[in-house]
This record gives structure tokens, sequence and C-alpha cells, in this order.
């Protein structure tokens, strides 16, 4: 398997979940950025419910939940990202309004319109985009909000190394036109669409990745997934230095109408 041709999902769940444990976040984001998405937010009281959907070990969970009132579940399909996640909230004295549930984001445990703001950071391509914001949209109470960053091209056109990559790791891949349509379509007022900086992708995600690759490498000697996989993570990291001028993660908050 070549690592320039696979995707994340081509990898062992229990070596990805292990070398993502590690870090304090599952895909690229910041401190900053969560409350900054959380700012354009308006409608959240102590009564409020907020979901946080592929949440992985609750990095940006955690920030929402000590930021926003209400309560909050945490949906993670690997139980071990869900234990670090309640651990997590524990430690930070959240465990009486920050839960961490082990689900799948395509069979939500929620009734129809019984939360104010589905929160997803990172993740809402494994469902989909398109899919996710019309799927999850019926959780919502009128007038609440879904937050989610999404990868998104920011020109037209770019070289055939990264348009290659992408369309492979995740053919939806669209524009941030594309994707605001498609919020707006499924039934959403876009409310604030902003490009993530880029020390989300490398201060936060890929040097955090670094300072753990080469214990993983040595504790997984010869183990040829668990190179492949440390590979295809620093071929990204690679590839986002070469052209962050042409992609990038966007949250994009939209208000159920």
């Amino acid at each position: 398997m070549s690592n320039e041709n696979s995707s994340i999902h081509d990898f062992d769940f229990d070596l990805i979940c292990e070398y993502f444990a590690s870090i304090d976040r599952q895909g690229p984001g910041s401190p900053e950025v969560t409350l900054k998405a959380l700012s354009f937010v308006d409608n959240l009281t102590e009564h409020s419910r907020i979901a946080d959907i592929g949440c992985g070990t609750g990095g940006q969970t955690m920030v929402l939940a000590q930021h926003a009132p209400g309560e909050t579940t945490g949906i993670d399909l690997f139980p071990r990202f869900i234990n670090l996640f309640n651990t997590n909230a524990a430690a930070l004295n959240l465990q009486h309004r920050v839960k961490g549930i082990v689900g799948s984001m395509d069979n939500l445990p929620f009734q129809d319109e019984e939360l104010d703001l589905i929160w997803s950071e990172g993740a809402i391509y494994n469902i989909g985009f398109e899919r996710g914001v019309n799927e999850w949209r019926r959780f919502l109470k009128s007038g609440g909000y879904l937050a989610v960053t999404e990868a998104s091209w920011f020109t037209d056109e770019r070289p055939e190394e990264i348009d290659s990559f992408w369309k492979n790791a995740y053919p939806e891949i669209d524009t941030i036109a594309v994707k605001t349509a498609q919020l707006q379509k499924a039934g959403y007022v876009p409310v604030a669409t902003f490009i993530l900086p880029e020390e989300c992708w490398t201060d936060h995600f890929y040097v955090q990745q670094a300072a753990v690759q080469d214990n993983f490498l040595t504790k997984y000697a010869g183990n040829a997934t668990a190179e492949e996989l440390v590979a295809y993570q620093r071929h990204e990291a690679e590839l986002y230095r070469k052209y962050k001028a042409y992609y990038g993660y966007v949250f994009y908050i939209g208000r159920k109408i």
C-alpha cells in the first residue's frame, strides 16, 4: 500500500486510536478558534442541550463546555477516545454536565428537536458534509445552531498533486461557496464562515504528532501498518506545507430555520 494513494480509513482502527489519543486534538483546530465559532451562537442557557459529534478525546469539547452553559454530550465511535473524554471532563470538574458516550454519527441517540447546538470539529467528513448537515438538522430545535469544520478548497483550481490527494482522501471536498450553498439548501441560515488559521494545522496538529511519532515507531518497530500510518501523516503534513494556499479547514456556522 503506497502512502501517497491511501487514505486514513485504510489503517487499523486500534492503531489509529492509540496514535491520535496521544495528542490533544484529533484534527486541526485550537481553543481560540472554538471560542470564535462559539461567539456566533447566541441562544444558549443553563437548560441548553449541546452535542459534539465525532468528539474524539474532547479537546474542543472541554473548551466549549468551559465557556457555554448547558449540558454537553460528546459522541465518538471509539471507546478509547470516550474513556479519555470522560477522564478529561472529570479532571476539569465538568463531569456533572459533560459526558461522553460511544455512538455513531449516522445513528445518533437524540430525539427530534432536542438540541440547541450541534458541534463537530474535523469529523463530519466521516459521514460527508452534505449528508451530515441534512440528517442532523432534525435533532435541532427551531433556531438551534450547527457549527462544523470542513476541509474546503480556497481556489477553483489547484496543482494536480494536492487535488488528487484530497479527492482520494475525501471526494466531497469543495469550495467554500459550494459548502455554504449546501448548508443553506439544507435549511439553515448561514450565520458565519471563516478559515481556520495556519497554526491550527501546524502548532496544534502536525507539531504535536511529530513529538509522538518516534516513540510510536519504536513501540511498533517492524509493524508495517504503524510505519505506513506515520508515513501517511508525515506526507499529509508535507503536503500542507507545500499547498496550504489552496485548502484548509473552514468553520461553517448555521442556524436552523
